[in-house]
């Protein structure tokens, strides 16, 4: 096992095309650290640097204790699963997962006793004489992850390794993926777009998104563990991009005194957790940050609140547990949740919605950072 350190680490195809720009932090030994962002942010990018299968252009790169920007990705004791199960298919599952290390000379005693293990380990037993076109989706992928398993590498790389799979089937790789991490406590780097897989599994997330031309942005929004991120998010692309629905994010003015939000009419106490930074900002526009679970009705919801919120219905989103309600006020979306299933009201209808202002967030608009407590 080893950690993983990038030290300002850059990335450009040509003098105009930046794809990452300053990026630093450190995988800590045996974490297991998710990359999460949407398309063109970089993510796979990063990670393939991390495999050797892009040049790093700036920076420094440490897998351990060694730099490894010019080193050989078969020398950097790395394994890589990908979105396509790229096994051969004239090859039994037995032959698939033994491929690799019989290609290094590994002993065949050797192989046998590690692909062995790996199937007791993925449930791949009864499959080992099947070829790859006798598998179900699932199967194949535990296939590719057996391949790497038996490497023992100091670094699992995983680049969307589900995004094929049956939703059914999602849910049961992301628990087994995380099993198996706990289980051989190895390095593990994973790329995602979906915010459920981040969530659940990552010991810590690393948010990410595209930087653009502006030379002071790069691609790092923020890291922290699931919830550091999904209940202080640092800035309006972290508070944005992290929860389904998304956070509402709603223009609002903090009043002469400091005591109160004002937001489409509605004024709103401020939550002791910014009370000192609506101090600072008394007067002035911020961005007020509420989740859709904290917009709730009023004989519904396990907390109490004097501010409501009034709109429109415009689409209604049953999940079965909850509904999702999206309402218009004046011009601008806001979302909302409710629990009842009976006598549901119909887009269209008015709909007047508590909102917990103990859980609001507050962001200064031209930074768009958080307010500091």
């Amino acid at each position: 096992m080893a950690s993983i350190t990038l030290d300002h680490i850059g990335k450009s195809y040509t003098a105009g095309v930046t794809v990452i720009r300053d990026l630093s932090f450190e995988i800590k030994d045996g974490e297991f650290m998710v990359f999460v962002g949407p398309s063109g942010c970089g993510k796979s990018t990063v990670l393939r640097m991390i495999a050797g299968l892009e040049t790093v252009t700036s920076g420094t790169l440490k897998i351990g204790d060694r730099v490894v920007n010019d080193v050989h990705p078969k020398d950097r004791d790395i394994a890589m699963v990908f979105q396509s199960y790229a096994l051969y298919p004239h090859m039994t599952v037995y032959d698939n997962i033994a491929f690799g290390l019989q290609i290094r000379k590994i002993p065949e005693a050797e192989i046998k006793k590690r692909v062995q293990e790996a199937a007791d380990t993925l449930g791949l037993n009864a499959y080992l004489d099947r070829k790859p076109k006798a598998l179900s989706g699932g199967q194949r992928q535990r296939v590719a992850l057996g391949r790497a398993i038996v490497r023992n590498p100091s670094v699992f790389l995983f680049d969307e390794p589900l995004s094929n799979l049956d939703a059914e089937l999602r849910v049961h790789m992301r628990a087994e993926l995380s099993k198996l991490q706990r289980r051989l406590k190895t390095t593990t780097v994973y790329v995602t777009h979906d915010q459920v897989e981040a969530m659940t599994m990552g010991h810590r997330i690393a948010v990410l998104r595209p930087c653009g031309t502006d030379p002071n942005v790069t691609n790092l929004t923020q890291i922290g563990t699931p919830m550091e991120i999904y209940d202080t998010p640092a800035n309006l692309f972290t508070a944005g991009f992290m929860g389904t629905p998304k956070m509402n994010l709603l223009k609002a003015k903090i009043t002469d005194d400091g005591h109160d939000v004002v937001f489409y009419g509605v004024r709103m106490p401020v939550s002791p957790a910014f009370g000192a930074a609506a101090q600072r900002h008394k007067g002035r526009d911020v961005i007020l940050g509420i989740r859709p679970e904290h917009i709730g009705a009023a004989h519904e919801v396990d907390w109490k609140s004097d501010c409501s919120i009034s709109g429109t219905i415009e689409i209604l989103e049953p999940l079965g547990h909850e509904v999702i309600v999206h309402f218009q006020v004046q011009g601008e979306t806001v979302s909302g949740r409710l629990r009842s299933h009976v006598a549901l009201p119909r887009p269209g209808d008015p709909i007047s919605l508590q909102v917990r202002t103990e859980a609001m967030h507050l962001f200064d608009p031209s930074t768009e950072k958080r307010l500091a407590a």
